[in-house]
């Protein structure tokens, strides 16, 4: 199977860990040659505070992806890929992370899915799920994750 399509999911969460994310990125996709779709998933609250900020004029007007593609993670990731030569796209989208994460990688055709998280007590994820995890056991293709150093 070639790998030609890496969609790397970053959150609220992941400007604290974006080295970590980049540098995973790199080593796997840069070798293929592949595109690297980077994807942001807001929340519904989440998504109507950065239209605000944005100042678009109402949230129906806003596009997802370029509400994505103006968040400074996803503009730094974009920035360090096509740095490196690898071609980017980004996408965006609204309502249950890990859900949205899954459904762009189907939408995408993606053949790897990179998701960054932290350590987490198997509590913490019984009491309020992971993200990571809902993407690794619904995720069409392979998906790797990066855990950062928090």
């Amino acid at each position: 199977m070639a790998l030609e399509t890496v969609l790397l999911a970053v959150g609220p969460n992941d400007a604290d860990r974006i080295d970590e994310l980049a540098d995973a990125v790199l080593d796997i996709a840069s070798p293929a040659g592949a595109t690297v779709i980077v994807a942001h998933v807001f929340t519904d609250d989440q998504y109507d505070g950065v239209v605000d900020r944005l100042e678009f004029e109402s949230t129906g007007e806003a596009d997802p992806d370029e509400v994505a593609d103006r968040h400074t993670t996803v503009r730094e990731l974009v920035s360090r890929f096509n740095d490196a030569g690898l071609s980017t796209q980004v996408r965006g989208a609204v309502g249950n992370h890990g859900e949205q994460i899954v459904s762009l990688a189907e939408a995408t055709t993606s053949d790897l899915v990179v998701v960054g998280g932290r350590k987490r007590s198997p509590t913490g994820k019984a009491v309020f799920g992971s993200t990571a995890q809902e993407v690794m056991l619904n995720a069409p293709c392979p998906v790797t994750f990066v855990r950062g150093e928090d």
